[in-house]
């Protein structure tokens, strides 16, 4: 009985929190994708540890400060973190922030599997990143732009050696390529494993500063491989890599043992040679 009426009395509570809670969560989707984010965070939990510290100790100058300083922060936040508000909000009114277009993702993979098959049985070396949630604008603007729609024959056309696009990376978005001969950063981790060359670091490399994809196509063996927050799915059939896409973007990662590129060496017979650098002499 005392539950009955505890709900019946607190029940609009009830929903006050789960109506924040919704809000606040898609406020997060939208902005985790920025690195402005990351600012922001730091700077809430400064902020918060503050407050925290001058009412427990009572420090009353702190305490004072940040009352002073609340409104001037939030309005520099806002000129801050314009670009972001302005995408946020257009996100927000997009009805894709709530449903996903799982049929036009399997299309998207289904020809990025076909064009980077094709790549590795023409030992096109080829070097993609795949944005997710962390936006590449900032790598894009060091490539060619495109803004096409994928397709195999512009991809094989893209890496093939004789064209002057062929070095560097390729963006894809929103199931399109964004631009092409894009400079990616290159990882400092040591990898013990010396087949694995300067295009393979570039994908660990744009791995570990966002949480891209990277798909490699090695240019002396056509292997395939996969980075995904720096860890390398390495020397997979045409199936399994369109199956690991799969999980990756649509289950969204279920768990699954990673591969052992040592085991998948040994069961293909050679390590094979390192890529070449991505520019050109």
């Amino acid at each position: 009985m005392n539950i009955i009426e505890f709900l019946s009395t607190h029940w609009r509570a009830a929903v006050e929190i789960l109506l924040l809670w919704v809000l606040i969560y898609q406020v997060y989707r939208v902005f985790r994708a920025t690195r402005g984010a990351r600012i922001l965070v730091g700077l809430t939990v400064v902020v918060i540890l503050l407050t925290l510290t001058s009412q427990v100790l009572q420090l009353k100058v702190i305490e004072w400060m940040i009352k002073s300083a609340a409104a001037i922060l939030a309005f520099a936040l806002l000129i801050i973190f314009q670009p972001e508000l302005r995408n946020g909000l257009a996100k927000l009114g997009s009805a894709n922030l709530f449903s996903f277009s799982t049929t036009q993702q399997k299309v998207f993979l289904e020809l990025l599997t076909e064009s980077v098959v094709k790549l590795s049985k023409k030992r096109f070396g080829a070097l993609f990143a795949i944005e997710r949630g962390i936006d590449l604008d900032e790598f894009e603007s060091t490539g060619v732009p495109i803004d096409s729609v994928l397709s195999v024959e512009l991809v094989a056309t893209i890496f093939h050696p004789k064209t002057a696009l062929h070095d560097g990376g390729m963006i894809l978005k929103k199931e399109r390529i964004a631009s092409a001969s894009c400079i990616f950063p290159v990882s400092q981790k040591d990898l013990s494993d010396r087949s694995l060359g300067l295009r393979h670091r570039a994908g660990f490399g744009i791995s570990e500063e966002t949480d891209a994809v990277a798909v490699i196509v090695s240019e002396e063996t056509g292997a395939i491989s996969i980075v995904v927050e720096g860890k390398i799915f390495r020397n997979l059939s045409g199936e399994e890599f369109r199956e690991k896409l799969e999980e990756i973007f649509i289950t969204h990662g279920e768990k699954t043992e990673e591969i052992d590129p040592e085991k998948l060496d040994r069961e293909s017979g050679g390590s094979g040679s390192g890529d070449r650098d991505l520019v050109s002499d």
